[in-house]
């Protein structure tokens, strides 16, 4: 009896010791970005409104998610640049009649990062699909939406790249 009261302990002490060592990916950022951040987001002609949502996801992905301080220009250790390079809609799916009833929007975001004298260019693509009624044009509420999604997502795959490059610069 007294065996069966010390597995759970000793299960435990077995977790305990043998456990991952999970950082977060603040963690792994915090050498590529600096501890102060400056953001730019060039104003798409076409869909001013976007870009100001943009830069709005980006500054916040920044502080919640890797706990960086966005800052002015001046007193910023790296800068994130990002243009709106292209949008597109793609047909997804077409009912019987023929009319498209699913699209996907491709939002290809121009990332340009920069510390000090280094400077890297990436460019990402959001991807967000979204059905609308057969025979319908697209909304400006919905394509506004679509930009928005993808954007968003585009930002999450910059933010996941930034990471994962401080990932495998902290491991040499």
């Amino acid at each position: 009896m007294r065996k069966i009261k010390q597995i759970p302990l000793l299960l435990g002490v077995v977790i305990l010791l043998t456990a991952c060592g999970y950082k977060p990916s603040a963690h792994y950022a915090a050498p590529v970005l600096g501890e102060k951040v400056y953001t730019e987001i060039e104003v798409s002609l076409s869909d001013p409104e976007n870009s100001v949502l943009t830069k709005d996801a980006l500054n916040r992905a920044l502080h919640t998610r890797l706990k960086r301080i966005v800052t002015k220009k001046e007193k910023a250790d790296s800068t994130i640049r990002v243009v709106y390079d292209t949008i597109r809609f793609v047909p997804l799916q077409y009912n019987r009649q023929g009319y498209v009833v699913h699209y996907q929007a491709h939002i290809t975001l121009g990332f340009t990062f920069i510390k000090g004298e280094k400077s890297e260019k990436r460019q990402i693509i959001g991807r967000y699909e979204f059905p609308i009624r057969p025979s319908a044009i697209i909304s400006n509420d919905l394509r506004l939406k679509a930009i928005e999604k993808g954007s968003i997502k585009a930002l999450d795959q910059f933010i996941a790249y930034i990471s994962a490059k401080g990932l495998f610069s902290d491991g040499k």
